[in-house]
């Protein structure tokens, strides 16, 4: 899974949600899409969460209808078609498009929904739903391509709109150029296999001094993607290497990854929301690094010291209110 955002504030936070996901298979970047036009047939589906007027959104938010304005639809509308444009080049033949809003303005759903069939040469693709979901299907007044809307007051969720397309246009695909990422030296990764053994199964590279890992079978595509976009986050990240030591990274604690060689600490419920407050906790433990766990989940990594234990949860994502 490659996820982009465009705003650099929100990709720190879809960085921070992948983290939370804890597989290894997610690569998040930060670019515009006209940056993708480069991996000409790459991708096997296309998922465009389209910047939109809103409408969706008003009972949810209520400035959101301070905010509408029809100038806004229109200017929403053909940013769409330009993020559209700029993507759809990057999809394979035969590849999927779900292209979704959080909008009811018909010139951001129906008639975008027109523009890629007529303009773009996809095909609208159905999509069949159990009549007590309460989906209800739309067409495009010029293609009648079907679309579907979600509507507040029929669904356990806010208002949107989806639609599916396939493309059948055959293009030329590139031979990609990749990137060279960096490896970790021989005694760096000595050091990091005492504390996590890497299998056989995953490449290592370093990034902004941690050492990482992504699934061997995705890391030529990762190489791919690096000479093209910039990478904020790829894989699971083990941990930094500091003089002696090695501090790990929290992603390995929450991740998939096996974790069974750890030593395992179970806090209580006061003490899992002091240790996410990033407080001192007083817990006995063993000297050096332990993961903490609160019924079954980790939570992130301790280490102990001969008179205290220091708390590694990250402080950008520590709880502030009691």
């Amino acid at each position: 899974v490659v996820a982009n955002e465009v705003i650099k504030s929100r990709s720190a936070i879809l960085v921070e949600n992948s983290i939370k996901w804890g597989l290894p298979n997610i690569i998040v970047t930060n670019n515009d899409p006209s940056h993708f036009n480069k991996l000409i047939g790459f991708f096997d589906v296309i998922i465009v969460d389209a910047p939109c007027s809103g409408s969706g959104l008003f009972r949810k938010d209520p400035s959101a209808i301070e905010e509408w304005s029809e100038e806004n639809v229109l200017h929403c509308s053909q940013r769409q078609e330009r993020i559209l444009a700029a993507i759809l080049p990057s999809l394979k033949e035969n590849g999927i498009l779900i292209y979704s809003t959080c909008s009811y303005s018909l010139e951001e759903d129906e008639r975008i929904a027109d523009w890629l069939v007529e303009k773009m040469e996809m095909q609208s693709l159905e999509i069949n739903s159990p009549l007590s979901w309460k989906i209800v299907a739309s067409e495009a007044p010029s293609t009648k391509s079907v679309g579907y809307r979600f509507y507040p007051n029929l669904i356990d969720g806010e208002g949107f709109y989806i639609a599916a397309f396939k493309k059948n246009q055959s293009l030329f695909t590139d031979r990609f150029k990749e990137t060279a990422l960096i490896k970790p030296t021989k005694v760096e990764l000595e050091k990091i296999n005492q504390f996590y053994p890497i299998t056989s199964e995953y490449g290592s590279f370093k990034q902004n001094e941690a050492i990482r890992i992504i699934p061997e079978s995705w890391y030529f595509t990762l190489q791919q993607l690096a000479n093209v976009l910039y990478i904020k986050k790829a894989g699971i990240a083990i941990g930094t290497i500091k003089g002696k030591d090695i501090i790990p990274a929290h992603e390995l604690a929450v991740s998939v990854m096996d974790k069974s060689t750890f030593k395992l600490v179970e806090l209580n419920k006061e003490q899992s929301l002091q240790y996410l407050r990033r407080n001192e906790i007083q817990i006995t433990t063993t000297i050096g690094w332990n993961l903490v766990t609160f019924q079954g989940t980790y939570l992130g990594w301790i280490k102990g010291l001969q008179n205290r234990i220091n708390n590694y949860y990250p402080a950008e994502w520590r709880i502030l209110k009691d």
